[in-house]
Protein backbone atom coordinates (compact mmCIF):
# COMPACT_ATOMS: atom_id res chain seq x y z
CA UNK A 1 0.00 0.00 0.00
CA UNK A 2 1.34 3.42 -0.98
CA UNK A 3 2.18 5.63 1.99
CA UNK A 4 0.57 9.06 2.02
CA UNK A 5 3.32 11.72 2.10
CA UNK A 6 3.72 13.51 5.42
CA UNK A 7 3.80 16.81 3.50
CA UNK A 8 0.20 16.20 2.40
CA UNK A 9 -0.99 15.85 5.99
CA UNK A 10 1.09 18.81 7.13
CA UNK A 11 -0.43 21.01 4.43
CA UNK A 12 -3.98 20.01 5.30
CA UNK A 13 -3.34 20.41 9.02
CA UNK A 14 -2.19 23.96 8.35
CA UNK A 15 -5.10 24.78 6.02
CA UNK A 16 -8.01 22.95 7.66
CA UNK A 17 -6.91 22.39 11.26
CA UNK A 18 -5.82 19.26 13.08
CA UNK A 19 -9.44 18.20 13.74
CA UNK A 20 -10.02 17.81 9.99
CA UNK A 21 -7.52 14.98 9.47
CA UNK A 22 -7.07 11.54 10.99
CA UNK A 23 -4.58 8.92 9.83
CA UNK A 24 -4.49 6.97 13.09
CA UNK A 25 -4.57 3.19 12.95
CA UNK A 26 -8.05 3.24 14.50
CA UNK A 27 -9.42 5.53 11.79
CA UNK A 28 -7.74 3.52 9.03
CA UNK A 29 -9.28 0.30 10.39
CA UNK A 30 -12.71 1.88 10.78
CA UNK A 31 -12.81 3.36 7.28
CA UNK A 32 -11.38 0.23 5.72
CA UNK A 33 -14.13 -2.02 7.08
CA UNK A 34 -16.72 -3.31 4.63
CA UNK A 35 -19.04 -6.29 4.04
CA UNK A 36 -17.39 -7.65 0.87
CA UNK A 37 -15.89 -11.12 0.36
CA UNK A 38 -12.32 -10.00 -0.30
CA UNK A 39 -11.97 -8.32 3.08
CA UNK A 40 -11.31 -4.83 4.34
CA UNK A 41 -9.58 -2.25 2.15
CA UNK A 42 -7.53 0.11 4.26
CA UNK A 43 -7.36 3.79 3.30
CA UNK A 44 -4.36 6.02 3.77
CA UNK A 45 -6.27 8.17 6.27
CA UNK A 46 -9.32 10.41 6.47
CA UNK A 47 -10.05 14.08 5.78
CA UNK A 48 -13.17 15.89 7.00
CA UNK A 49 -13.70 19.08 4.96
CA UNK A 50 -16.41 21.43 6.20
CA UNK A 51 -17.11 23.43 3.01
CA UNK A 52 -16.75 23.43 -0.74
CA UNK A 53 -13.68 25.65 -0.38
CA UNK A 54 -12.10 23.08 1.92
CA UNK A 55 -12.85 20.31 -0.58
CA UNK A 56 -10.99 22.42 -3.15
CA UNK A 57 -8.08 22.67 -0.74
CA UNK A 58 -7.98 18.88 -0.34
CA UNK A 59 -8.15 18.26 -4.10
CA UNK A 60 -5.41 20.78 -4.86
CA UNK A 61 -3.16 19.29 -2.17
CA UNK A 62 -3.81 15.83 -3.60
CA UNK A 63 -2.71 17.05 -7.02
CA UNK A 64 0.47 18.57 -5.63
CA UNK A 65 1.44 15.49 -3.62
CA UNK A 66 0.05 12.86 -6.02
CA UNK A 67 -2.33 11.47 -3.41
CA UNK A 68 -5.48 9.62 -4.47
CA UNK A 69 -8.79 10.35 -2.75
CA UNK A 70 -11.97 8.38 -2.01
CA UNK A 71 -14.91 10.79 -1.50
CA UNK A 72 -17.92 9.59 0.52
CA UNK A 73 -20.99 11.44 1.73
CA UNK A 74 -22.00 9.59 4.91
CA UNK A 75 -20.45 6.23 4.02
CA UNK A 76 -23.67 4.22 4.46
CA UNK A 77 -23.70 2.54 1.05
CA UNK A 78 -24.54 -0.81 2.63
CA UNK A 79 -23.95 -3.80 0.39
CA UNK A 80 -22.10 -1.66 -2.17
CA UNK A 81 -18.88 -1.06 -0.25
CA UNK A 82 -19.70 1.14 2.76
CA UNK A 83 -16.91 3.59 3.61
CA UNK A 84 -13.91 1.67 2.35
CA UNK A 85 -12.11 2.80 -0.82
CA UNK A 86 -12.14 0.99 -4.13
CA UNK A 87 -8.35 0.68 -3.85
CA UNK A 88 -6.23 0.50 -0.73
CA UNK A 89 -4.27 3.58 0.25
CA UNK A 90 -6.77 6.13 -1.06
CA UNK A 91 -7.47 8.94 1.41
CA UNK A 92 -11.14 8.99 2.40
CA UNK A 93 -12.73 12.43 2.00
CA UNK A 94 -15.67 12.16 4.36
CA UNK A 95 -18.21 14.93 3.75
CA UNK A 96 -20.17 14.37 6.97
CA UNK A 97 -19.40 17.89 8.26
CA UNK A 98 -20.98 19.33 5.14
CA UNK A 99 -24.52 18.70 6.36
CA UNK A 100 -26.34 21.99 5.84
CA UNK A 101 -29.83 22.29 4.43
CA UNK A 102 -29.31 25.56 2.59
CA UNK A 103 -32.94 26.11 1.60
CA UNK A 104 -36.36 24.48 1.52
CA UNK A 105 -38.83 26.19 -0.82
CA UNK A 106 -42.34 25.09 0.12
CA UNK A 107 -43.92 26.88 -2.84
CA UNK A 108 -41.77 25.46 -5.63
CA UNK A 109 -41.09 22.25 -3.70
CA UNK A 110 -37.33 21.79 -3.63
CA UNK A 111 -34.47 21.57 -1.15
CA UNK A 112 -30.86 22.73 -1.57
CA UNK A 113 -28.66 20.20 0.24
CA UNK A 114 -25.09 19.48 1.23
CA UNK A 115 -23.91 15.88 0.63
CA UNK A 116 -23.81 15.16 4.36
CA UNK A 117 -27.56 15.73 4.81
CA UNK A 118 -29.19 12.43 5.75
CA UNK A 119 -32.66 11.08 5.00
CA UNK A 120 -33.49 11.31 8.70
CA UNK A 121 -32.24 14.90 8.94
CA UNK A 122 -34.33 16.16 6.02
CA UNK A 123 -37.40 14.23 7.19
CA UNK A 124 -37.14 15.79 10.64
CA UNK A 125 -36.72 19.27 9.16
CA UNK A 126 -39.77 18.78 6.94
CA UNK A 127 -41.65 17.62 10.04
CA UNK A 128 -40.59 20.71 11.97
CA UNK A 129 -42.14 22.73 9.16
CA UNK A 130 -45.41 20.80 9.35
CA UNK A 131 -44.79 18.08 6.73
CA UNK A 132 -46.11 20.18 3.87
CA UNK A 133 -43.62 18.43 1.60
CA UNK A 134 -42.74 14.75 1.22
CA UNK A 135 -39.32 13.35 0.43
CA UNK A 136 -38.54 10.04 -1.22
CA UNK A 137 -36.53 7.75 1.03
CA UNK A 138 -34.79 4.42 0.68
CA UNK A 139 -35.69 1.58 3.06
CA UNK A 140 -32.57 2.23 5.09
CA UNK A 141 -30.26 3.21 6.58
CA UNK A 142 -31.78 6.48 7.82
CA UNK A 143 -28.33 8.08 8.18
CA UNK A 144 -27.59 7.55 4.51
CA UNK A 145 -26.88 10.60 2.37
CA UNK A 146 -29.64 11.87 0.09
CA UNK A 147 -27.15 13.31 -2.41
CA UNK A 148 -24.81 10.31 -2.17
CA UNK A 149 -27.68 7.93 -2.85
CA UNK A 150 -28.82 9.97 -5.85
CA UNK A 151 -25.43 10.06 -7.56
CA UNK A 152 -25.01 6.30 -7.14
CA UNK A 153 -28.36 5.68 -8.90
CA UNK A 154 -30.14 4.80 -5.69
CA UNK A 155 -33.91 4.99 -5.56
CA UNK A 156 -36.97 5.12 -3.36
CA UNK A 157 -40.57 4.06 -3.90
CA UNK A 158 -42.82 7.14 -4.13
CA UNK A 159 -43.65 8.90 -7.43
CA UNK A 160 -40.34 10.73 -6.87
CA UNK A 161 -38.51 7.38 -6.61
CA UNK A 162 -35.81 8.29 -9.19
CA UNK A 163 -33.48 10.13 -6.83
CA UNK A 164 -31.01 11.29 -9.45
CA UNK A 165 -33.93 12.20 -11.70
CA UNK A 166 -35.21 14.45 -8.91
CA UNK A 167 -31.92 16.33 -8.59
CA UNK A 168 -31.73 19.72 -10.27
CA UNK A 169 -28.46 21.59 -10.34
CA UNK A 170 -25.21 20.25 -8.88
CA UNK A 171 -22.12 21.89 -7.45
CA UNK A 172 -18.99 19.85 -8.15
CA UNK A 173 -15.31 20.24 -7.32
CA UNK A 174 -13.52 18.82 -10.36
CA UNK A 175 -10.32 16.81 -10.20
CA UNK A 176 -8.28 19.88 -11.14
CA UNK A 177 -9.84 21.93 -8.31
CA UNK A 178 -12.29 24.01 -10.34
CA UNK A 179 -15.87 24.45 -9.11
CA UNK A 180 -18.56 23.55 -11.64
CA UNK A 181 -22.19 24.48 -11.14
CA UNK A 182 -24.46 22.70 -13.57
CA UNK A 183 -27.73 23.73 -15.24
CA UNK A 184 -28.73 27.34 -14.50
CA UNK A 185 -26.21 27.44 -11.67
CA UNK A 186 -23.58 28.15 -14.31
CA UNK A 187 -25.15 31.57 -14.88
CA UNK A 188 -23.96 34.08 -12.24
CA UNK A 189 -26.86 35.33 -10.13
CA UNK A 190 -29.39 32.89 -11.62
CA UNK A 191 -32.48 32.40 -9.46
CA UNK A 192 -33.50 29.20 -11.23
CA UNK A 193 -30.60 26.89 -10.34
CA UNK A 194 -32.81 24.24 -8.72
CA UNK A 195 -35.85 24.83 -10.94
CA UNK A 196 -34.63 24.23 -14.51
CA UNK A 197 -33.00 20.83 -14.83
CA UNK A 198 -31.27 21.14 -18.22
CA UNK A 199 -30.26 24.79 -18.49
CA UNK A 200 -28.32 26.09 -21.48
CA UNK A 201 -25.87 23.90 -23.37
CA UNK A 202 -24.94 20.23 -22.78
CA UNK A 203 -26.46 18.42 -19.81
CA UNK A 204 -23.42 17.64 -17.66
CA UNK A 205 -25.02 16.40 -14.44
CA UNK A 206 -24.97 12.76 -15.55
CA UNK A 207 -21.17 12.81 -15.76
CA UNK A 208 -21.01 12.77 -11.98
CA UNK A 209 -23.23 9.73 -11.46
CA UNK A 210 -21.29 6.53 -10.62
CA UNK A 211 -18.09 8.23 -11.72
CA UNK A 212 -14.91 9.81 -10.38
CA UNK A 213 -14.65 13.04 -12.36
CA UNK A 214 -15.40 15.28 -9.39
CA UNK A 215 -16.76 15.58 -5.86
CA UNK A 216 -20.39 16.70 -5.60
CA UNK A 217 -20.61 19.26 -2.82
CA UNK A 218 -24.18 20.51 -3.20
CA UNK A 219 -27.39 19.56 -5.01
CA UNK A 220 -30.96 20.66 -5.53
CA UNK A 221 -33.56 17.97 -4.82
CA UNK A 222 -37.18 18.19 -5.91
CA UNK A 223 -39.76 17.32 -3.26
CA UNK A 224 -43.40 16.30 -3.54
CA UNK A 225 -46.34 18.09 -1.89
CA UNK A 226 -47.47 15.70 0.85
CA UNK A 227 -50.93 14.29 0.06
CA UNK A 228 -53.50 14.38 2.90
CA UNK A 229 -54.20 10.64 2.58
CA UNK A 230 -51.74 7.83 1.80
CA UNK A 231 -53.08 4.29 1.61
CA UNK A 232 -50.93 1.29 0.79
CA UNK A 233 -52.15 -2.01 -0.60
CA UNK A 234 -50.46 -5.39 -0.33
CA UNK A 235 -51.16 -8.71 -2.01
CA UNK A 236 -49.50 -12.01 -1.19
CA UNK A 237 -49.04 -14.83 -3.69
CA UNK A 238 -48.37 -18.42 -2.56
CA UNK A 239 -46.04 -19.93 -5.15
CA UNK A 240 -42.58 -19.11 -6.53
CA UNK A 241 -43.70 -19.25 -10.15
CA UNK A 242 -46.53 -16.79 -9.51
CA UNK A 243 -43.84 -14.19 -10.20
CA UNK A 244 -44.48 -14.17 -13.95
CA UNK A 245 -48.20 -13.52 -13.49
CA UNK A 246 -47.41 -10.77 -10.97
CA UNK A 247 -45.20 -8.95 -13.48
CA UNK A 248 -47.88 -9.17 -16.17
CA UNK A 249 -50.44 -7.79 -13.70
CA UNK A 250 -48.22 -4.87 -12.70
CA UNK A 251 -47.19 -3.79 -16.20
CA UNK A 252 -50.51 -2.17 -17.28
CA UNK A 253 -50.95 -0.49 -13.90
CA UNK A 254 -47.66 1.34 -14.38
CA UNK A 255 -47.79 1.94 -18.15
CA UNK A 256 -51.20 3.58 -17.68
CA UNK A 257 -49.94 5.35 -14.54
CA UNK A 258 -52.92 4.08 -12.57
CA UNK A 259 -50.68 3.45 -9.55
CA UNK A 260 -48.51 6.52 -8.81
CA UNK A 261 -45.84 4.71 -6.77
CA UNK A 262 -43.44 2.05 -7.86
CA UNK A 263 -44.70 -1.44 -7.14
CA UNK A 264 -42.51 -3.65 -5.01
CA UNK A 265 -42.45 -7.43 -5.45
CA UNK A 266 -40.74 -8.84 -2.37
CA UNK A 267 -39.89 -12.49 -1.98
CA UNK A 268 -40.37 -14.49 1.20
CA UNK A 269 -36.75 -14.72 2.37
CA UNK A 270 -36.23 -10.97 1.86
CA UNK A 271 -39.24 -10.37 4.11
CA UNK A 272 -38.28 -13.07 6.62
CA UNK A 273 -34.76 -11.66 6.91
CA UNK A 274 -36.16 -8.51 8.52
CA UNK A 275 -37.58 -10.51 11.47
CA UNK A 276 -35.71 -13.86 11.48
CA UNK A 277 -32.16 -15.16 11.16
CA UNK A 278 -31.09 -18.29 9.34
CA UNK A 279 -32.32 -21.30 11.40
CA UNK A 280 -29.06 -23.24 11.53
CA UNK A 281 -30.29 -25.29 14.51
CA UNK A 282 -33.24 -26.54 12.44
CA UNK A 283 -31.11 -27.45 9.42
CA UNK A 284 -28.14 -29.00 11.23
CA UNK A 285 -25.97 -26.22 9.81
CA UNK A 286 -26.86 -27.05 6.19
CA UNK A 287 -27.49 -24.35 3.60
CA UNK A 288 -29.37 -23.15 1.65
CA UNK A 289 -32.72 -22.99 3.45
CA UNK A 290 -34.84 -26.09 2.72
CA UNK A 291 -38.18 -25.44 1.02
CA UNK A 292 -40.24 -27.16 3.74
CA UNK A 293 -38.75 -24.91 6.41
CA UNK A 294 -39.19 -21.87 4.16
CA UNK A 295 -42.92 -22.69 3.86
CA UNK A 296 -43.19 -23.11 7.62
CA UNK A 297 -41.72 -19.63 8.15
CA UNK A 298 -44.11 -18.21 5.55
CA UNK A 299 -47.07 -19.54 7.52
CA UNK A 300 -45.64 -18.29 10.80
CA UNK A 301 -45.46 -14.70 9.51
CA UNK A 302 -48.54 -14.64 7.31
CA UNK A 303 -46.77 -14.19 3.99
CA UNK A 304 -46.54 -16.12 0.73
CA UNK A 305 -43.70 -16.64 -1.69
CA UNK A 306 -44.26 -13.08 -2.89
CA UNK A 307 -45.68 -9.85 -1.50
CA UNK A 308 -46.73 -7.10 -3.91
CA UNK A 309 -47.08 -3.57 -2.53
CA UNK A 310 -47.89 -0.07 -3.74
CA UNK A 311 -49.89 2.95 -2.60
CA UNK A 312 -52.45 5.53 -3.65
CA UNK A 313 -52.55 9.19 -2.66
CA UNK A 314 -55.58 11.44 -2.38
CA UNK A 315 -57.29 14.30 -0.60
CA UNK A 316 -59.69 12.03 1.33
CA UNK A 317 -60.38 8.41 2.19
CA UNK A 318 -63.37 8.56 -0.16
CA UNK A 319 -61.22 9.56 -3.12
CA UNK A 320 -58.72 6.74 -2.53
CA UNK A 321 -61.15 3.91 -1.77
CA UNK A 322 -62.33 3.35 -5.39
CA UNK A 323 -58.72 3.08 -6.55
CA UNK A 324 -57.97 0.47 -3.89
CA UNK A 325 -61.04 -1.50 -4.96
CA UNK A 326 -60.03 -1.28 -8.61
CA UNK A 327 -56.52 -2.59 -8.02
CA UNK A 328 -57.91 -5.25 -5.70
CA UNK A 329 -60.21 -6.57 -8.46
CA UNK A 330 -57.26 -6.49 -10.85
CA UNK A 331 -54.95 -8.64 -8.70
CA UNK A 332 -57.65 -10.94 -7.36
CA UNK A 333 -58.64 -11.81 -10.93
CA UNK A 334 -55.51 -14.00 -10.93
CA UNK A 335 -57.16 -16.37 -8.48
CA UNK A 336 -53.94 -16.41 -6.44
CA UNK A 337 -53.74 -13.04 -4.69
CA UNK A 338 -54.63 -12.49 -1.03
CA UNK A 339 -55.36 -8.86 -0.15
CA UNK A 340 -53.81 -7.19 2.93
CA UNK A 341 -55.29 -3.81 3.81
CA UNK A 342 -53.36 -0.76 5.01
CA UNK A 343 -54.80 -1.29 8.50
CA UNK A 344 -53.85 -4.97 8.57
CA UNK A 345 -50.35 -4.14 7.34
CA UNK A 346 -49.79 -1.90 10.36
CA UNK A 347 -50.04 -4.97 12.60
CA UNK A 348 -47.35 -6.97 10.78
CA UNK A 349 -43.76 -5.64 10.98
CA UNK A 350 -42.94 -7.28 7.64
CA UNK A 351 -45.67 -5.28 5.89
CA UNK A 352 -45.30 -2.12 7.98
CA UNK A 353 -41.99 -1.42 6.24
CA UNK A 354 -43.89 -0.77 3.00
CA UNK A 355 -46.22 1.75 4.66
CA UNK A 356 -43.17 3.77 5.68
CA UNK A 357 -41.43 3.67 2.31
CA UNK A 358 -44.51 4.74 0.34
CA UNK A 359 -45.06 7.67 2.71
CA UNK A 360 -41.46 8.90 2.41
CA UNK A 361 -40.64 7.98 6.00
CA UNK A 362 -37.04 6.85 6.59
CA UNK A 363 -36.93 3.45 8.26
CA UNK A 364 -34.35 1.06 9.66
CA UNK A 365 -36.75 -1.91 9.62
CA UNK A 366 -35.07 -3.62 6.64
CA UNK A 367 -31.54 -3.39 8.06
CA UNK A 368 -31.75 -6.68 10.05
CA UNK A 369 -31.81 -8.40 6.64
CA UNK A 370 -28.03 -8.04 6.59
CA UNK A 371 -27.86 -10.26 9.67
CA UNK A 372 -29.79 -13.13 8.04
CA UNK A 373 -26.53 -15.06 8.25
CA UNK A 374 -23.82 -14.29 10.83
CA UNK A 375 -20.45 -12.81 9.97
CA UNK A 376 -21.45 -9.46 8.43
CA UNK A 377 -21.12 -10.27 4.73
CA UNK A 378 -23.46 -8.54 2.28
CA UNK A 379 -23.09 -7.65 -1.39
CA UNK A 380 -25.90 -6.49 -3.65
CA UNK A 381 -26.50 -7.83 -7.14
CA UNK A 382 -28.75 -5.44 -9.08
CA UNK A 383 -29.73 -6.53 -12.60
CA UNK A 384 -32.63 -5.23 -14.71
CA UNK A 385 -35.57 -7.38 -15.80
CA UNK A 386 -38.09 -6.50 -18.56
CA UNK A 387 -41.70 -6.36 -17.40
CA UNK A 388 -42.68 -9.51 -19.28
CA UNK A 389 -43.84 -12.36 -17.10
CA UNK A 390 -42.22 -15.23 -19.00
CA UNK A 391 -38.82 -13.50 -19.02
CA UNK A 392 -39.15 -12.53 -15.36
CA UNK A 393 -39.80 -16.15 -14.41
CA UNK A 394 -36.76 -17.26 -16.41
CA UNK A 395 -34.68 -14.76 -14.49
CA UNK A 396 -35.90 -15.69 -11.02
CA UNK A 397 -35.37 -19.39 -11.78
CA UNK A 398 -31.86 -18.63 -13.06
CA UNK A 399 -31.02 -16.65 -9.92
CA UNK A 400 -32.42 -19.36 -7.64
CA UNK A 401 -30.41 -22.04 -9.46
CA UNK A 402 -27.11 -20.15 -9.27
CA UNK A 403 -27.55 -19.07 -5.66
CA UNK A 404 -28.55 -22.56 -4.56
CA UNK A 405 -25.55 -24.06 -6.37
CA UNK A 406 -23.24 -21.93 -4.23
CA UNK A 407 -25.21 -22.57 -1.03
CA UNK A 408 -27.13 -19.28 -0.73
CA UNK A 409 -30.75 -18.24 -0.48
CA UNK A 410 -32.66 -16.40 -3.18
CA UNK A 411 -33.29 -13.08 -1.42
CA UNK A 412 -34.82 -10.41 -3.60
CA UNK A 413 -37.06 -7.43 -4.05
CA UNK A 414 -38.04 -6.31 -7.54
CA UNK A 415 -38.87 -2.61 -7.85
CA UNK A 416 -41.17 -2.26 -10.86
CA UNK A 417 -41.91 0.46 -13.37
CA UNK A 418 -44.01 -0.23 -16.47
CA UNK A 419 -41.17 -1.35 -18.74
CA UNK A 420 -38.48 -2.75 -16.46
CA UNK A 421 -37.80 -3.69 -12.88
CA UNK A 422 -34.62 -3.49 -10.92
CA UNK A 423 -33.92 -6.63 -8.96
CA UNK A 424 -32.29 -6.15 -5.56
CA UNK A 425 -30.53 -9.45 -4.81
CA UNK A 426 -28.72 -9.12 -1.45
CA UNK A 427 -26.19 -11.93 -1.22
CA UNK A 428 -25.88 -12.45 2.54
CA UNK A 429 -22.97 -14.60 3.73
CA UNK A 430 -20.68 -15.31 6.67
CA UNK A 431 -17.67 -13.11 5.99
CA UNK A 432 -15.77 -14.76 8.86
CA UNK A 433 -15.92 -18.10 7.06
CA UNK A 434 -13.23 -18.13 4.37
CA UNK A 435 -14.97 -20.82 2.31
CA UNK A 436 -18.33 -19.04 2.42
CA UNK A 437 -16.70 -15.73 1.48
CA UNK A 438 -15.00 -17.34 -1.52
CA UNK A 439 -18.28 -18.94 -2.59
CA UNK A 440 -20.04 -15.57 -2.27
CA UNK A 441 -17.53 -13.93 -4.64
CA UNK A 442 -17.79 -16.84 -7.08
CA UNK A 443 -21.57 -16.71 -6.89
CA UNK A 444 -21.66 -12.98 -7.61
CA UNK A 445 -19.44 -13.45 -10.66
CA UNK A 446 -21.60 -16.34 -11.86
CA UNK A 447 -24.73 -14.19 -11.54
CA UNK A 448 -23.03 -11.31 -13.34
CA UNK A 449 -21.91 -13.58 -16.19
CA UNK A 450 -25.30 -15.30 -16.53
CA UNK A 451 -27.25 -12.05 -16.69
CA UNK A 452 -24.78 -10.48 -19.11
CA UNK A 453 -25.06 -13.51 -21.39
CA UNK A 454 -28.85 -13.24 -21.23
CA UNK A 455 -28.59 -9.56 -22.19
CA UNK A 456 -29.40 -7.89 -18.88
CA UNK A 457 -26.47 -6.00 -17.29
CA UNK A 458 -26.17 -4.45 -13.83
CA UNK A 459 -27.32 -1.01 -12.71
CA UNK A 460 -25.02 -0.79 -9.67
CA UNK A 461 -22.11 -2.89 -8.41
CA UNK A 462 -20.22 -3.28 -5.11
CA UNK A 463 -16.78 -1.67 -5.20
CA UNK A 464 -15.10 -5.10 -5.30
CA UNK A 465 -16.74 -5.86 -8.65
CA UNK A 466 -17.00 -2.45 -10.29
CA UNK A 467 -13.97 -2.76 -12.53
CA UNK A 468 -15.09 -6.21 -13.72
CA UNK A 469 -18.60 -4.96 -14.43
CA UNK A 470 -17.36 -1.93 -16.38
CA UNK A 471 -14.94 -4.08 -18.41
CA UNK A 472 -17.98 -5.85 -19.92
CA UNK A 473 -19.11 -2.61 -21.57
CA UNK A 474 -18.00 -1.39 -24.99
CA UNK A 475 -16.64 2.10 -25.81
CA UNK A 476 -17.95 3.67 -22.60
CA UNK A 477 -14.82 2.73 -20.59
CA UNK A 478 -12.59 4.39 -23.19
CA UNK A 479 -14.76 7.52 -23.34
CA UNK A 480 -14.75 7.72 -19.54
CA UNK A 481 -10.95 7.47 -19.55
CA UNK A 482 -10.81 10.33 -22.05
CA UNK A 483 -13.04 12.46 -19.84
CA UNK A 484 -10.99 11.55 -16.79
CA UNK A 485 -7.84 12.91 -18.41
CA UNK A 486 -9.57 16.25 -19.01
CA UNK A 487 -11.47 16.70 -15.75
CA UNK A 488 -8.98 15.02 -13.41
CA UNK A 489 -5.63 15.05 -15.24
CA UNK A 490 -3.63 13.62 -12.34
CA UNK A 491 -6.32 11.04 -11.53
CA UNK A 492 -6.51 12.01 -7.87
CA UNK A 493 -10.23 11.30 -7.36
CA UNK A 494 -11.05 7.64 -6.79
CA UNK A 495 -9.16 5.95 -9.64
CA UNK A 496 -10.84 2.59 -10.22
CA UNK A 497 -14.33 3.63 -9.16
CA UNK A 498 -16.74 2.00 -11.58
CA UNK A 499 -13.68 0.95 -13.56
CA UNK A 500 -12.74 4.48 -14.61
CA UNK A 501 -8.96 4.96 -14.73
Amino acid sequence: MTTVPKAFWDELRGELGAEAIDFSSAAVADYGANMMPSGDRLPGGVVYPASTAEVQTVVRAANRHRVTLWPISTGRNVGIGEKSPVREGQVVVHLRRMNKIHEIDETLCFADLDPGVTFKQLYEELGRRGHKLMMSSTSGPTDGSIVGNAIDKGAGYTPYFDHFGMTCGLEVVLGDGRILRTADGASPGAKTWHLVKYGLGPFLDGLFVQSNFGIVTRAGMWLMPRPPVIRAFIFTFPDDDDFGAIIDLIRPLKLNNLVPTLLKVTNDVYSLGTVETYPYARTGGRTPLPDDLRRELQRKHGIGSWSVSGAFYGDSEESVRPMIERVRRHFESSGKARYVSHEQARENPIFRIHLDTFSGTPTEEEMPLHDWRPGGGSIWFLPTTPMIGSIANQHQRMSRRILSHYGFEFITEYVCTGRASRALHPLIFNRKDADESQRAAECFRALMAAYAEAGYPLSRAPTEFQEEAMARLQVIPQVCSDLKRVLDPNSVIAPGKYGIV
